[in-house]
């Protein structure tokens, strides 16, 4: 069998993978009308309780991938931030002003 001339990659380099991040979304940080939200998917096997939609008022049923979203730029602190999150459906979300 001929040799390998490519680098073998010594594992103590490589970062711990995060596995909560894999699995709830990576939070991304979006300008609205109103200011600055912090962003996050829930996929629809991570949505296991009803939550109610501030854009059309209409419940999130278990198993529905939605987003859930917190001001990324409020005055009271981010723990209150993060206290005030709310769960959105995509597409309400989307079109969001």
């Amino acid at each position: 069998m001929p040799r390998s001339n490519r680098p073998r990659r010594n594992r103590a380099e490589e970062p711990e993978l995060d596995l909560s991040r894999a699995l709830l979304g990576t939070k991304t940080t979006q300008a609205k009308r109103d200011g600055l939200w912090n962003v996050q998917p829930l996929s629809a096997s991570n949505a296991v309780k009803v939550y109610i939609c501030p854009g059309c008022g209409l419940e999130i049923e278990p198993g529905i991938a939605h987003t859930v979203t917190w001001r990324a730029d409020g005055i009271m602190g981010e723990a209150d931030d993060l206290a005030a999150r709310r769960h959105w459906h995509l597409h309400c979300w989307k079109i969001k002003p």
